[in-house]
């Protein structure tokens, strides 16, 4: 048992969408619980307080390790340890029931610290790929939650540690679970959806609006575009679209993405954990563009799962062209009932009540009561730090 059951709940969180959106998503399920919740993130804190409007909120130092091997980690090494002793002396002031992790860098310290104090402590990977702070730290956790049931990158003596949770998604995402598949036929509107993750996507502006003008004009005089760009392409991207007669609403940002998704019959995107999940659990079908320079391909590897599911068509960004988007397009937009059937294999990927499960997860580790969700040869007492080993886990 914790050694504070009825202590708050600290989520420890990077900076991007990704890792911050599942951990939102688990904040709002636990406040509904009655939950006390403490977020520990990254000097961006300011930018994450309408994320966690009732959580306490703490910028924890942390650094990025600028390249692979020793000296990139060197580097680092100031902002981490000072991370952790900041962590550290936040954890003793708040005596939290449990902590987790969603992986990225500044979810280091905090969960070192955890580990330092001997408290029940997990971390949730997101991706078909363990992510490399969740790799290093997978050792010594009590517990894994992952969205898939074999990641990349666990280690079989780890495998006992493994609950399959799914990726939380926030409340507005389950609000749109039951919105139906939006009515198709030959002569209907075609909304399509674009967008490039958290912080937009260049190749996007580059590549989607020279795909679309070379479409035959019956479907372009159909096209109903929603399409995010960066500020700096937001005039050349508008007057494409002007100039082609295809009716297009852009922004360098929609806060109701989740309504935007469900509107749609087709999204473009990138294949991150979150993207992912949203289209997936409101059922949508996806182009999906991984970021190349993902760490350890991660974004490839969740589209190769939804592309083998019949969710969705992977391009890879070395193929995205617009000739090539262009052809795929004018294959979906002539076989509508692709469409439908892929909507419905995205929806049957979809997990939405992965916040339940991973908040009774959460839960059931301040309580000392994880042993039911752990296999055989697990060990369910609160984790203690021994050896980091960062070369083991690619840092």
């Amino acid at each position: 048992m914790s050694l504070y059951p009825s202590g708050p709940i600290v989520i420890a969180a990077g900076g991007t969408g990704g890792h911050l959106f599942p951990g939102q998503a688990l904040a709002q399920e636990l406040r509904r619980r009655g939950r006390r919740i403490v977020l520990l993130t990254d000097e961006r804190v300011q930018r994450f307080e309408s994320l966690f409007p009732d959580a306490d909120i703490y910028a924890v130092p942390s650094a990025t390790p600028s390249g692979k091997g020793v000296i990139g980690l060197f580097r680092a090494a100031p902002s981490i340890v000072a991370g952790i002793a900041n962590a550290f002396s936040i954890l003793g002031r708040v005596k939290p029931a449990a902590v987790i992790g969603f992986g990225g860098y500044p979810t280091l310290p905090p969960i070192a610290a955890a580990l330092f104090r001997g408290l029940p402590t997990c971390v949730h990977e997101q991706n078909a790929v363990l992510g490399r702070v969740n790799k290093l730290v997978a050792p010594h956790v009590q517990v894994i939650a992952s969205t898939f049931a074999a990641p990349k990158f666990l280690r079989p003596k780890d495998q006992s540690k493994l609950v399959i949770t799914g990726n939380p998604v926030r409340d507005a995402v389950v609000a749109q679970a039951d919105m139906a598949y939006p009515a198709l036929d030959r002569e209907s509107p075609l909304h399509l959806l674009v967008f490039g993750g958290s912080q937009g996507a260049r190749v996007m502006s580059d590549i989607v609006p020279d795909a679309l003008l070379a479409l035959p004009e019956g479907i372009r005089s159909r096209l109903h575009v929603v399409q995010q760009c960066r500020p700096e392409d937001m005039d050349r991207v508008r007057g494409l679209y002007e100039n082609a007669g295809i009716e297009a609403e852009l922004a360098s940002f929609f806060d109701d993405m989740p309504a935007r998704i469900a509107a749609s019959h087709l999204v473009i995107g990138r294949s991150g954990a979150s993207t992912v999940a949203e289209v997936t659990v409101i059922g949508r079908p996806s182009i999906l563009v991984p970021l190349p320079h993902s760490l350890d391909n991660d974004q490839k590897a969740n589209a190769e799962k939804l592309t083998s599911a019949g969710a969705a068509w992977m391009i890879e960004q070395k193929d995205f062209k617009p000739e090539v988007l262009g052809t795929r397009l004018r294959e979906l937009f002539h076989s509508l009932e692709v469409l439908v059937q892929a909507a419905g294999a995205a929806k049957s990927q979809g997990q939405p009540d992965a916040v339940r499960r991973l908040a009774d997860l959460v839960e059931s580790m301040g309580k000392g009561e994880i042993r039911k969700f752990l296999g055989a040869g697990s060990d369910d007492k609160p984790a203690r730090l021994e050896n980091l080993n960062f070369e083991q886990a690619g840092l």
